[in-house]
Order: structure tokens, then C-alpha cells, then sequence
């Protein structure tokens, strides 16, 4: 007999389940037919889901009909637990896609049907539920050619449709040409190609169609071609009633037995050997222990510690596809008096057995918050927690869960040396494609570093969820290298490696330009026309996109994408201005930049640089004593080079002629800007032919360039910047009014180069007589703030107002500062950059004018 691993999917209601315990019951699996309004179906067998009359658990049921051994995976139907579902499909050879005849395809049944096609399942597909008045098989017969695929193939009256089928296939069209029939075994062919999808219509509950499915099944499946060698993938792990592990995987080469020995690399890439115990193949709670499974068997097995979901044993590599992640994330309350730490212990081993229930301990407050997919998981986990560990458990209202990531290229640099430990790491971070996630590689020489170190440090990269900078979301869509490398003979230890990676990531994320990410959902939204006009002009409100309506008869149909946490908060106004009649299909679109990053950075308020539990400081031990060296003097300390190497410009890019006489063309109109030039420069040449005779210039090593910023803004806080500024400083030491107006003047000569808006603030409780003026100084824009207002505040202010429209620089030496305005969307410039650019341009200014 063949073995055949067959899932059965739906949208929650379509009579899935009702479908399965009728299949077991024809095949005489079960002695009773249960229903789920009563409670009673062999697989639904959790309280859960006889309360709620819907899966929430994947089963499995060995049934056996004709020349087939059915191996019967029902799924869970709602969207909640579509990371259960997904793991399933992995397994399969083929599918039941289960529609209701009643309300055709739903919500969730289009994201089914695209991940079948993700994962290249062949589908058989039962519209149910057709003993009903109101069911309509033309309507969703051709609903389902329209949506699904034009192959979707009736296969009630099979002689009818062969000409149908033969059509999808040029060699099968020329045998029907000659013998006007198919053989099975070319449709059989055709359907696990996926080429077309047969379709049976009846009715679970009756039992109607059931024996067709069942038949059409035996008949047109094929079994894989498995290798001799042992191959096996795990797609759940669970415990039994007395609490003992069970790993549930598909054979997929060779057999197993139990005593034999299994060769397990976990996810942190160590190698182990574990004996099978037991081997049992289930259907519903019950099971039967087997001597022996061959390949195409599901089973669980006993005696296995360090499986988890997608991984594989033996010829099999790990699964690579990407699961639904979770969108929201919420805290956890302990309601009766177990301590945290214990309530975390009991969270973890949930957490092996569905790994998108991703758990996040706070060690500072004491705090555990879970991501999931939606609010039947809450109800789900308190279920759990009470049933399973005695522990009451609640949650705060959720958020979605956010995510970040970078836009430009880094290297970050940790340094652990306290004494009588070393560890020195240089990684590379690069922005990745969108919905990538982490990848990690090494292009480090073992010259420099041991391959055994260099192998540890990807491991503690890949052992953490490391957080970014701006709100403490973690990161993601971003390739981190491993460039260079450091240890010492005698006093690193593997510990060091992993303080050293964790700074570096750090303090990678630090100086890059970070942006944050959430979740987005692609939605379909059908409303009667009537309603079409408000529902694109909420979008909008909403920050959402959408393309141009459809109409349908009295319908109209308009699809786009939206922040999920928008349409969320707008799903009960929906219901309510439709009258209920208004359809919503969210189908998660993935994670891109965030619509109201200064609102949510706000709200958030986390603060990296006091987050010691994520440091992006290292320590140094110069004198025997173990020093920390702030994140942004790390490279003045480290004891490797820097992979990238800072440009250093010897030259400097021309100047145009067109630039010269422009701004010759502007000192000659300005008096006042060329009287503030000269106060600073001296008296300009009248030679005008050596002034724009600059052709001499354009090939010596002396060349001269404009910097190059093409910037709209530029705000500057003025005394950070006289203060960071040596020859400034020394003024200021004597007479702050005099470096104040130093600096002003500076800014008008540049600002009559660079042709950008500045705005340069002071602290006006440092300035008599000016508090809350904004003064316009020739051609720049001097604020002097508020009372109890300082310069910073009032640049993150401005920033976060211009910096949607105008590129907007900030030059400041604040590195608090400098985190914050990045957040708004502008660009940081030190105060030592800038002095750097502004002594460029009066170099360019004095080669060429004087």
C-alpha cells in the first residue's frame, strides 16, 4: 500500500474538521461519527476547542482505504494560528482545501490557497456544506475558477470534463486528440504537477461526496520517491498527559526504529547523539507503538530533548520558508502569587513547541511579554497556563510589534578586556532586503582569528534577539559579517566573544542611520457602492494606499495595503457604517517603514544609552584596570584596524566656473555679506581675470571642490558648537558674545556658498535681553529660545516638523541629540565634520577669490 501524508485546510467554519471525522468514519477509523456542536469529534479533543467548536491544535489520523495508507493532518482554521497551520505544510504530499458552499471563498481561504502554492502542494478541493437551500455550486464553482485557477476542475461527471483537462497540457491534449480518453496515470501526473485541481461538492455532515473524495484520492495520488538513507523532518513538538516529550516528524528516508540513534544539531549548531525510545502513530489522543515506520509514515516519537518545529534529522536539511510571524505583542499579568522566573520556566517549554510564540524577558522590570498572532491565542495560553501548570495568568491590552532596521552600511566595534580576559570584534552591519531578516556570514581571515572563534561569535549573533537603538524593537533585514577578529593566548575565554559581539552589534547600531519598521497588511475591502466613497477617504485618514475601485454589480471592490495597527483600530467602524455588510481581507503584507516614527519613538521613550542590559560601550584595561570607553570613543581605543578605513581626502573636487562666478556674482550685489567676507577673509582681489581663470586649477593635486551636501536645512546648536570648536572655545573663555558673533559670521560666509536655509539656536538664558526672538542675521536665521526652552529641545522640535518635506542636517556634538533627530528623518553632522566642511569651503574660498 501507498503512504500518502494528506492536510486538510479551511477558513474557520467550513465544516473542516466535520470533514475529517467523516473521512475517519467512512474509512472505519472511529465506531461513532462525532460532531463538533456536541463536543464529541475524535481529533478536536482539547477543552479549548470543544468550547469554541474550532481547531486550535494541528492532529493526525492513520486511516486506511482501498490501496492507500492515509496519514490525515487537520489543521487549525483560524487566522490565529496559521504558524500551527504552516509548519503542517511542510510534511505534505498533498491537500484538502475545504470551501463553504454557503460563503464561497472567505477571508483566510485566499492566504491558504497561496501558501499551498508556496509550498507546491497538490490540492483536491471540497465545497461543502451543499445540502443547504442556500448554497450555490454555480457561484462558487466559478468563484473559484475566477479567484483560485482556471483549472479548478469539477470532477463530479469526470467524462465531462476530459477535453477540460486536457487542455492544460500539450502531451496529454495529443493523446486524448488520438484516443479520446485520459489514462489515470496522466491525471494523476497533471494533479500532483499541480496543472489542475479536481472539485467535489457534497456535504461533511451527510456524509455526502465523502466517498468520491476518498476515492479520487486513492486513485490520482502518488507516493514521493524516498532515499534508503534516514531522513526525517519534525513539524511539532507536544507532551502527552504525563508530561513527556513528543517529537512528531514525517519520515522521509530509509525507517526508524526504537533504540536507534539520532544524530541532533540544535540551533545553536552543536551536535548530539539521542535514542528513539518510542514510536507512535496517533489518531486523535489515541495511538498505537510501532517496531517499525518506513518512509512516507507520521509519527511521534519519545526520548528526543533537543528537536524543534523545521528542523531536520538525518538527509534532511532545516526548513527555510518563512512562517507567519507574529504582529502583536502583549504583557504578560501573573494573577495568583507564582514568582515570574517560574511563570518564564513554564513559558519556555511552550515556546519549543510553537517557536512563533516568541517570549521577550525584560530582566529589569521583571516583565514577560509574548508576541502572537491575535486574541484567541491569549484565551488559548490562559487555557494552557491554568489546565496544564496551575498558574493564573492575564494580559494588558496589545500593541503591534515593531521592528527596526538600518539604512546605511556600519562597522561596529565591541572590546571586552577586563582583567585577565580579551575578546576584540569588528562586524560589518549592511542594510538587507526587505523581509530578509538577519543573515549572518564571516569574511574574516583565520590569520587574524581562529575558525573555532570566528564559529562562536555567528553563534552568539544568532543566539540573541538583539534590540536597536531607537525604540528597543528588534532588528531585522540586515546582513551582519564578522570582518575582523581578536583574542589573546592566554586570557579569552568563550564568554568574551559573546560581551565582545553583543557591543558590536551595539555599537554598530549606534552610529548607523536607523529606521523603524512595522507591521503592513495587504487588504481587500468589498462594500456596497454606496459606502465605496467613505471607506478611500478613511484609507487615506488612515495613512493607506489603494488602487482604483472595481465595481461589481451593487458592490465595489478596492484593494491597497495599510499599517496594520490603523486597521485595526478601524475594523468596528467598518462593521458598524456597512451595516455589517461590508467584507475586510487582511493578508500580512509584511514589515516597512513606520508612518509616525516620531509619535511612536515618543511613546515609547526608550532611551539606548541607559539600557546597560544592551551596552553599546566597551572596556578596555589600559593600566591594569578595566576602563569603560563610551560607544562613540571606541575607535579611538580600538586595538585592530577598521575594516572601513575613513576616506582621507587629499584633494579636494573642483569648483566650477558656474559656481565661481555665482558667488562673485553674489558678493558684488551683497554688500553687506561681502563686508561680513572681508571682515574674515581681507580685501578681495579686483583682478577679474585671475578670478575666473580657474582652468589650472582643474587637474593639480591642489583642486578644489565643493563638499557636496545638497541639503535644504541645516539647524546648528550654537554653543555646542562653539564650545566643541577649539579656536572658538578660546574666545568664548574671554568674551561669549564675541564667539557668538564669530560664529554668525562664519555661518553667513557659508551660508552664501552652500545656498541653504540655516537656522542657528542658542540657549537664550545665556543671551540678556533676547529671550524667545528669532532674528533674521542677513542671510541666515538666529534663534535665541524660550525661557526654560534649550537648543535642543527646540531643534528636535523644528526637526521633527521640516524634516517630512526638506532634507534637514543637524550640526551638533550632542550624541544624545544627534540619536534623536535621527529618529525624526534627518541626518546627523558632529561638530567636528562640520568644522571639517566649513574649513574646506573657506579654503575653496580663499584659492579661488583671493
Amino acid at each position: 500500500m501507498k503512504n500518502i501524508v494528506l492536510g486538510i485546510l479551511a477558513h474557520v467554519d467550513s465544516g473542516k474538521t466535520t470533514l475529517s471525522e467523516s473521512m475517519l468514519y467512512k474509512c472505519k477509523s472511529i465506531r461513532k461519527l462525532g460532531r463538533v456542536d456536541n463536543g464529541d469529534t475524535s481529533l478536536d479533543t482539547n477543552e479549548i476547542e470543544k468550547a469554541r467548536g474550532i481547531t486550535v491544535f494541528s492532529k493526525q489520523a492513520k486511516l486506511s482505504f482501498k490501496d492507500t495508507n492515509l496519514y490525515l493532518l487537520d489543521t487549525p482554521g483560524h487566522i490565529d494560528f496559521s504558524a500551527e497551520m504552516e509548519r503542517t505544510l511542510s510534511v505534505l504530499d498533498y491537500a484538502i482545501l475545504v470551501i463553504s458552499g454557503i460563503d464561497g471563498i472567505q477571508n483566510h481561504t485566499e492566504t491558504l490557497w497561496n501558501l499551498l502554492n508556496v509550498y507546491k502542494i497538490p490540492t483536491f478541493i471540497f465545497v461543502n456544506k451543499m445540502d443547504l437551500a442556500i448554497s450555490d455550486k454555480e457561484r462558487v464553482f466559478n468563484q473559484l475558477k475566477t479567484t483560485f485557477s482556471n483549472y479548478c476542475i469539477d470532477f463530479s461527471n469526470l467524462n465531462l470534463s476530459m477535453e477540460e483537462i486536457a487542455m492544460t497540457d500539450d502531451a496529454v491534449m495529443e493523446k486524448f486528440l488520438e484516443t479520446e480518453t485520459i489514462s489515470d496515470s496522466d491525471i494523476s501526473f497533471l494533479i500532483k504537477e499541480r496543472n489542475i485541481f479536481p472539485c467535489i461538492f457534497g456535504s461533511a455532515l451527510k456524509e455526502q461526496g465523502v466517498d468520491d473524495l476518498l476515492s479520487i484520492i486513492d486513485k490520482y495520488t502518488i507516493q514521493p520517491t524516498y532515499s534508503s538513507e534516514f531522513g526525517a523532518k519534525v513539524y511539532k513538538i507536544s507532551h502527552d498527559e504525563q508530561g513527556g516529550r513528543l517529537t512528531f516528524l514525517k519520515v522521509t528516508g530509509g525507517n526508524l526504529k526504537p533504540k536507534d540513534n539520532i544524530t541532533i544539531i540544535d540551533k545553536n549548531g552543536e551536535k548530539s547523539v539521542e535514542k528513539i525510545n518510542q514510536i507512535r502513530v496517533y489518531t486523535g489522543e489515541k495511538f498505537s507503538s510501532e517496531q517499525v515506520v518506513e518512509s512516507g509514515t507520521i509519527c511521534a516519537v519519545t526520548g528526543l530533548v533537543k528537536t524543534y518545529s523545521g528542523q531536520g534529522l538525518g538527509v534532511e536539511s532545516n526548513l527555510e520558508k518563512k512562517l507567519s510571524q507574529p504582529i502583536f505583542t502583549y504583557k504578560v499579568n501573573i494573577l495568583d502569587k507564582t514568582d515570574a522566573f517560574t511563570t518564564l520556566a513554564k513559558f519556555r517549554i511552550l515556546e519549543q513547541e510553537d517557536p512563533q510564540l516568541n517570549i521577550i524577558w525584560n530582566e529589569q522590570l521583571a516583565q514577560i511579554h509574548v508576541s502572537l498572532m491575535g486574541e484567541i491565542q491569549l484565551e488559548v495560553l490562559k487555557y494552557i497556563f491554568k489546565e496544564r501548570f496551575g498558574i493564573d495568568i492575564d494580559f494588558d491590552h496589545g500593541n503591534v510589534v515593531y521592528k527596526e532596521t538600518i539604512k546605511n552600511t556600519v562597522e561596529g566595534i565591541g572590546h571586552f578586556e577586563p582583567l585577565r580576559h580579551y575578546a576584540e570584534v569588528h562586524l560589518l552591519l549592511e542594510k538587507g532586503k526587505q523581509g530578509s531578516g538577519l543573515v549572518f556570514d564571516s569574511i574574516c581571515s583565520e590569520d587574524k582569528l581562529d575558525k573555532n572563534w570566528q564559529r562562536l561569535i555567528l553563534t552568539h549573533l544568532a543566539e540573541k534577539t538583539h534590540i536597536g537603538v531607537l525604540t528597543g524593537s528588534p532588528i531585522t533585514d540586515m546582513k551582519i559579517t564578522l570582518v575582523s577578529g581578536k583574542a589573546h593566548i592566554k586570557h579569552t575565554e568563550g564568554g568574551d566573544f559573546r560581551q565582545a559581539t553583543y557591543r558590536a552589534v551595539r555599537q554598530g547600531l549606534m552610529q548607523a542611520e536607523n529606521i523603524l519598521l512595522e507591521p503592513w497588511y495587504d487588504f481587500t475591502i468589498t462594500v456596497p457602492t454606496e459606502n465605496i466613497g467613505r471607506v478611500m477617504t478613511d484609507i487615506q485618514k488612515l495613512s493607506g494606499n489603494f488602487d482604483a475601485p472595481t465595481m461589481n454589480g451593487d458592490t465595489s471592490i478596492l484593494k491597497g495595503d495599510i499599517p496594520v495597527i490603523e486597521l485595526n483600530n478601524y475594523k468596528q467602524e467598518f462593521i458598524n457604517f456597512t451595516r455589517g455588510k461590508g467584507r475586510m481581507n487582511c493578508v500580512f503584507k509584511g514589515y516597512f517603514e513606520c508612518h509616525n516614527t516620531a509619535q511612536i519613538i515618543s511613546e515609547i521613550g526608550y532611551d539606548a544609552e541607559s539600557d546597560v542590559e544592551n551596552t553599546a560601550d566597551s572596556v578596555f584595561c589600559p593600566h591594569a584596570s578595566a576602563t569603560v570607553v563610551k560607544w562613540y570613543d571606541v575607535k579611538e581605543k580600538m586595538h585592530l584596524e577598521s575594516f572601513l578605513k575613513p576616506k582621507v581626502e587629499t584633494t579636494l573636487p573642483v569648483i566650477t566656473q558656474n559656481q565661481v562666478r555665482e558667488y562673485r556674482s553674489v558678493l558684488e550685489q551683497d554688500k553687506e555679506l561681502l563686508k561680513i567676507f572681508e571682515q574674515t577673509y581681507g580685501k578681495i582681489k579686483t583682478d577679474r581675470h585671475n578670478v575666473f581663470n580657474t582652468h589650472k586649477n582643474l587637474d593639480n593635486n591642489n583642486s578644489i571642490k565643493n563638499v557636496g551636501y545638497d541639503q535644504d536645512y541645516l539647524l546648528v546648536d550654537g554653543y555646542n558648537i562653539i564650545f566643541a570648536w577649539d579656536d572658538l572655545k578660546k574666545i568664548a573663555e574671554f568674551d561669549i558674545d564675541a564667539a557668538r558673533h564669530k560664529l554668525i559670521n562664519i555661518l553667513c560666509n557659508y551660508q552664501g556658498f552652500k545656498r541653504c536655509e540655516i537656522i542657528l539656536v542658542f540657549d537664550a538664558y545665556k543671551v540678556k535681553g533676547n529671550v524667545g526672538s528669532i532674528e533674521k542675521h542677513h542671510n541666515i536665521t538666529v534663534v535665541y529660545t524660550k525661557e526654560a526652552e534649550t537648543a535642543d529641545m527646540y531643534i528636535e522640535k523644528v526637526t521633527q516638523k521640516i524634516a517630512k518635506n526638506y532634507r534637514v542636517r543637524v550640526a551638533t556634538s550632542d550624541n544624545m541629540e544627534q540619536m534623536i533627530i535621527l529618529g525624526h528623518g534627518a541626518m546627523r553632522l558632529s561638530a567636528r565634520n562640520f568644522k571639517q566642511e566649513v574649513d574646506q569651503i573657506e579654503k575653496a574660498i580663499r584659492e579661488i577669490i583671493q
